[in-house]
């Protein structure tokens, strides 16, 4: 059973609880997790940016941060997103596209961190750019994911 809580703790974009529900199971069941308890929360700039710098001491607003509640070898995966929602909007903004899109995109990425992938060598950077663009268009999304700086 895939267990799925929102907490929406900003005002500044209308969210659609039920494209994230959508994008968390297509994560989810992609990378073969039929049990699991996510929970995610949008939140302002100012909120991420003190988590961003309390957890990983980057002193600026973030768009997701993953934090894993399980351990790699439980038999349910628990873990909870933080995302920035001003991020996203700006970020939608600067490259034309919707903050819908964005949103999606920073939730693929956060549940595969979850799910056990890394992005910090140019080759996993890459493997997971590839996941990110599979669910975006499994899901009907355009393929917004970043480049890879070569």
């Amino acid at each position: 059973m895939i267990k799925i809580s929102i907490a929406n703790r900003q005002e500044s974009m209308t969210v659609s609880r039920d494209q994230l529900r959508e994008v968390v199971l297509a994560v989810l069941k992609g990378e073969g997790f039929d049990d699991a308890k996510i929970s995610l929360a949008l939140v302002d700039n100012e909120t991420i940016h003190v988590l961003n710098k309390r957890y990983l001491n980057h002193d600026e607003p973030t768009d997701v941060l993953s934090f894993p509640l399980s351990a790699p070898t439980a038999a349910t995966l628990e873990g909870e997103l933080v995302i920035g929602i001003g991020v996203a909007q700006s970020q939608a903004a600067e490259r034309g596209h919707s903050e819908q899109a964005e949103l999606a995109l920073y939730v693929i990425h956060g549940l595969l961190h979850l799910c056990g992938e890394d992005d910090t060598t140019p080759e996993t950077a890459t493997s997971m750019r590839k996941k990110e663009r599979h669910y975006l268009h499994q899901l009907g999304l355009p393929d917004i994911a970043p480049e890879e700086s070569s």
